[in-house]
């Protein structure tokens, strides 16, 4: 994950309720409740409403790892991932703290991570989502995803500052041929090697992205940027189209609320057509980038 969470729409409701009542009780959760960490250094487990969002997840991110876990009550994959979270929390020894947060009670920050589905776990470092899941794991499996992020991440905590800098990883021969055979023009060759490397691995999230991108571009070239001013109203592809030519100009705002409009006048295959596009599109942007989360809003309300 790559980019600061937007806090805009937490601040403001956060401010608005301290001013007019005091902060209200955590709510209940399926996980067993916070405890002190091993070496007694604070609490490993922390309740979190949209009020004290700022303080205890993200500047509290600044000085160690914050682990959010975005649950609900009905959710059942909630009642197996939280306790496990909570437990490997107190056994960390105050390493990282787990923030809960129930989406009924405080959705504006589900919403601010762009969640799809729940439960989703965000890792934090120095105020930044630096990697995320999304449903029940095993032990083992989040285990090795805690390793992977202080391997990665932990230099930028205060408990790090002194220690000596790790050597940085080989880079894979695989991701630096196709980045040269993008960066020498050959779009086509450079997304059948990336696509060639997700086949192999499909959890490589940076092959992934790239090919999103390279997919995007390639499609948007293809159209006549006239397609903008001369889409028929009930024109699908052509609406489609002139979505990819506004985004292609930076204009995602725009982009987004063509598809929308489509989306809002459609009904069965052509609805569900644009409807997969238009989340085609959110992916190319940091689930938190504001015109994201506005068109997110758009979208629920074309859709319900």
């Amino acid at each position: 994950m790559s980019g600061a969470v937007d806090l805009s729409i937490l601040k403001e409701r956060a401010e608005a309720e301290r001013m007019a009542q005091s902060r209200p009780a955590p709510s209940s959760s399926p996980a067993p409740t916070g405890d002190e960490s091993a070496d007694g250094a604070g609490p490993a487990v922390i309740d979190v409403t949209e009020i004290d969002f700022e303080e205890q997840i993200v500047q509290r991110s600044l000085q160690q790892l914050v682990v959010v876990d975005l649950w609900a009550a009905w959710a059942e994959p909630s009642r197996e991932l939280s306790p496990t979270l909570a437990r490997l929390a107190q056994e960390s020894g105050g390493r990282w703290v787990l923030a809960r947060v129930d989406v009924d009670a405080s959705p504006r920050i589900a919403q601010a991570f762009g969640a799809q589905s729940i439960p989703m776990v965000i890792a934090l470092v120095g105020g930044q989502p630096v990697a995320a899941f999304n449903g029940a794991q095993p032990e083992e499996q989040i285990r090795g995803w805690l390793d992977d992020i202080f391997a990665k991440a932990g230099h930028l905590l205060p408990e790090s500052a002194g220690a000596a800098p790790e050597a940085e990883p080989e880079p894979d021969p695989r991701m630096v041929a196709a980045e040269e055979l993008m960066n020498s023009g050959d779009m086509d060759g450079a997304l059948d090697a990336y696509r060639a490397i997700l086949a192999l691995e499909p959890d490589n999230t940076e092959a992934a992205s790239i090919v999103r991108n390279l997919e995007f571009v390639t499609r948007a070239q293809a159209h006549d940027p006239a397609v903008v001013t001369n889409a028929e109203p009930g024109d699908v592809d052509a609406q489609l189209a002139a979505a990819d030519v506004l985004l292609l100009g930076q204009r995602p705002e725009a982009a987004f609320d063509r598809v929308i409009d489509v989306i809002k006048v459609t009904r069965d295959d052509d609805r569900s057509r644009a409807r997969a596009r238009l989340l085609e599109l959110f992916d190319l942007f940091d689930p938190a980038e504001p015109f994201v989360v506005a068109a997110r809003r758009k979208l629920a309300t074309a859709l319900y």
